[in-house]
């Protein structure tokens, strides 16, 4: 069975507002053996909207739609529909009677505006989907063998419609077939070195698609297949990962979807181990992000942010000299910071980053995007240069991730630092 998601609102045709209930949708109607073949944004104008409705109805059996449904007059999904289906609008007073109480209780004294009361319009035939969060209900409706389902923009009310009322229906008409997916993490590696690497795998298994998606931070790979058979499609899946595992190297670092702070949590925990940070240009983001896990105090004693010379040998013990002679940006500095900070914390790795995020600062000796990353344990510090593309955001995360990394990699290789 297949589906098309159509997101309503004109807003989303803008850099405002991002449309996140299409992933939600996705996510939900696979593991319900439907399909999406499409997705479709279309802003508020009634003749885009049943294009967009009618060419979905020539493609799929089910078409679920979100937004449109407010009290406003830019509101249209429910009398486009409705038209586009030959239905009648008519009101349903359980439904004003719903949105007239809600009013009452979250605005006492308050009589309910009358332009809401279009939300309790509903067309011939349609089934009711009551919204215990919000004054618009969603709408099932069943035409020539489609189901087409209205549900609010506001996407904690979507998400509460879809689990509560949605998801039993269409599970009675959902297909056998269920979507079978791993979601592999890899850093360190272009998309195209990526793709060389496990495509040989392609051949042996035709039934498995494979997904790369490539990210500032890393490349993350799905393979998928459709199956009306779990233990088969898991077999398939644990055979295709393994061999991945082994063409990714070290570069993996997770097979289930994990954050690179989520890895590195659990290696730092598992491993009683504690580590603190000295940031020049990364500005905090690499403390943001061990701090971001649940649990983090175990493992992560602290930071600092030194963007000044002054600060750097205050906080953290950088001796005035190597920065006088070899730079702030400097393989010296990176393991200064590295080793200060280890020493000033007690904690067993240090990590120092220092680099020029942009845009402006750089030279041909030392170009926007060198980064120096240092790490230290109670045998010394080490350092690694990178060279790193893009604008300050991105420059200033894919540093972060490589700090990370780093630190996940110490663990990997005890001979090394011994």
């Amino acid at each position: 069975m297949r589906a098309e998601i159509i997101a309503v609102g004109s807003e989303l045709l803008t850099p405002y507002r991002l449309d996140t209930n299409s992933l939600f949708l996705t996510s939900a109607l696979n593991e319900l053996g439907i399909r999406v073949v499409h997705k479709v944004v279309v802003g508020d104008s009634p003749d885009d909207m049943r294009s967009s409705f009618q060419h979905a109805m020539e493609r799929a059996e089910v078409i679920v739609s979100s937004g449109g449904l407010g009290p406003t007059d830019d509101d249209r999904t429910r009398q486009t529909v409705s038209e586009l289906l030959g239905r009648k609008l008519h009101t349903d007073e359980a439904v004003l009677r719903h949105i007239k109480e809600r009013f009452q209780r979250f605005r006492p004294g308050r009589v309910m505006p009358e332009i809401n009361a279009r939300q309790a319009l509903v067309p011939e035939g349609a089934t009711v989907l009551p919204n215990p969060s919000g004054t618009a209900p969603g709408l099932w409706l069943e035409s020539n063998g489609h189901v087409v389902i209205l549900l609010p923009g506001v996407p904690n009310e979507l998400r509460g419609l879809f689990e509560t009322l949605v998801k039993p229906r269409l599970a009675r008409i959902g297909g056998r077939l269920r979507l079978y997916t791993r979601d592999l993490r890899i850093t360190g590696l272009p998309e195209s070195e990526v793709e060389t690497r496990v495509s040989p795998l392609y051949a042996l298994y035709p039934d498995i698609e494979t997904t790369i998606l490539a990210s500032p931070p890393g490349i993350q790979l799905h393979p998928s297949v459709w199956s009306d058979d779990p233990a088969k499609a898991e077999k398939l899946l644990d055979e295709i990962v393994d061999r991945m595992a082994l063409a990714l190297g070290e570069s993996l670092y997770s097979m289930h979807g994990e954050s690179l702070e989520e890895v590195l949590a659990r290696i730092l925990t598992e491993n009683r181990a504690t580590i603190a940070v000295a940031e020049s240009c990364t500005g905090g983001l690499l403390a943001e992000r061990l701090t971001n896990v649940a649990g983090s105090s175990v493992y992560f004693l602290g930071g600092v942010v030194c963007y000044s010379n002054e600060l750097k040998s205050q906080l953290v013990n950088v001796p005035p000299g190597i920065i006088e002679a070899k730079g702030a940006v400097s393989p010296e500095v990176a393991l200064a910071l590295a080793d200060g900070i280890r020493r000033v914390t007690g904690a067993r790795l240090g990590i120092g980053v220092t680099g020029i995020a942009g845009p402006g600062g750089g030279t041909p000796e030392k170009p926007v995007g060198l980064v120096y990353i240092g790490i230290a344990d109670e045998h010394g510090p080490r350092q690694k240069e990178f060279r790193f593309l893009g604008d300050r955001d991105r420059i200033r995360l894919f540093a972060s991730q490589a700090a990370l990394d780093m630190a996940r990699r110490y663990f990997l290789a005890p001979t090394a630092r011994s």
